[in-house]
């Protein structure tokens, strides 16, 4: 088990000094660009080549989920973001030189007893420049599971200022090996592998009522006690993501979305994203029906007083109904101590084979359990227990 403290996201503290819309002006492509190309070091064998562009979804201006793990003998601790969008383990080195970097904990592999030096390059591309850095292996610790052995980033170079003001270290992924720009096991296969867990399955915990207490990440099974049964599962469509079949997106009745393809939509089940995700056209249209309007840096605010009288949004997964209120789908943010409230939906394009693609980020996740079981390569999702609803 390993607990998840939920802290105020770069957005919010940027918000807060008064700097949100300077600082987006300034670093448009460091926030809306969510396309990482593998184009570091050009001609190098170990980076995919092969024309696709990896398209990452964590977005970490608005991350608010983390959990804490370690590295090394004696430990050395890291602030992640658990994420299911994508696969790769990487922290800030000691031989970092960028700005990012001074704000965090440093791995220092000159302490570790059980460092083990790979010497491969990974390079990630964002749209403000590369996350370049080293290849590793070291001894990890996960909440009361010790890995062996695991292969991770130390990055070296961080770009853009989303890093220098995030509350967390690195990232730690949990999408599928498909996914992984680094060579070797991802930290979940490992996992597996050196048979550490009872069963190939970890489950999610999220709780967004305010207080610091952000839930849990559970790796080997599901906390019977946070959920109530039925489970519906869902057969991943596309191995690399968490990619599931929606079968269509309602608002109260009025207004539905892929319910006119044959194959309905696809989503992505996302930890690393905090909004509800769909595509420009669906979503534009969901935000002008909710009565959100844009402000100059691309949200939508909506009025406090309406919340309660917003429509129903609702997800129809394998023929079961995933229904939001207003508020559950409305972020509220206090601000000179005057509340705002944002749309919880955002427009995100992402190209797929398969028709649109949603992004189901925390403001979905954190009203169900939700479970990604490797071994049937199935998401899981069940209604919360009351005691989840209220409990720390």
């Amino acid at each position: 088990k390993v607990p998840l403290s939920r802290l105020p996201s770069v957005r919010s503290r940027l918000r807060a000094a008064n700097q949100l819309d300077e600082f987006l002006r300034e670093h448009q492509p460091d926030v809306f660009s969510r396309r990482y190309a593998q184009c570091y070091p050009a001609a190098q064998h170990y980076l995919r080549m092969d024309g696709r562009s990896t398209e990452r979804l964590y977005n970490f201006m608005d991350a608010q989920f983390f959990g804490q793990i370690s590295l090394g003998k004696p430990e050395q601790n890291f602030t992640v973001v658990f994420d299911t969008g994508s696969t790769d383990l990487w922290v800030p080195s000691s031989y970092c030189v960028s700005q990012a970097c001074a704000m965090h904990h440093k791995f220092k592999a000159f302490e570790s007893s059980t460092y083990a030096h790979d010497g491969r390059v990974f390079g990630i591309h964002y749209g403000s420049g590369h996350l370049l850095g080293v290849m590793a292996r070291e001894e990890l610790k996960v909440g009361s599971v010790t890995v062996q052995n695991q292969v991770f980033g130390e990055a070296v170079y961080e770009p853009g200022f989303t890093f220098v003001l995030a509350q967390f270290d690195g990232v730690l992924g949990l999408g599928f090996p498909q996914l992984a720009e680094e060579l070797g096991s991802p930290v979940f296969d490992s996992m597996i592998e050196q048979g550490l867990l009872d069963e190939p399955v970890f489950s999610f915990y999220l709780k967004n009522n305010g207080s610091s207490f952000g839930g849990e990440l559970l790796f080997g099974g599901v906390d019977e006690t946070r959920f109530v049964s039925p489970i519906n599962w869902v057969p991943v469509t596309q191995k690399g993501y968490w990619q599931i079949r929606l079968d269509v997106v309602k608002v109260q009745g009025a207004l539905s979305f892929c319910y006119r393809s044959t194959q309905g939509c696809q989503a992505v089940v996302d930890t690393g994203t905090s909004l509800i995700g769909g595509p420009a056209r669906d979503v534009l249209l969901l935000q002008q029906f909710i009565g959100a309007t844009p402000t100059a840096v691309g949200e939508y605010l909506v009025d406090c007083v309406r919340i309660s009288s917003l429509p129903v949004v609702s997800f129809l997964i394998n023929n079961v109904e995933y229904s939001l209120t207003g508020e559950q789908y409305i972020r509220r943010e206090t601000l000179n101590d005057k509340e705002i409230c944002f749309s919880g939906f955002q427009s995100i394009d992402v190209p797929s084979p398969v028709g649109p693609v949603w992004i189901l980020g925390d403001v979905f996740l954190s009203q169900f359990y939700s479970i990604y079981d490797r071994g049937h390569n199935r998401v899981g999702l069940a209604h919360l227990s009351e005691k989840s609803k209220i409990s720390v």
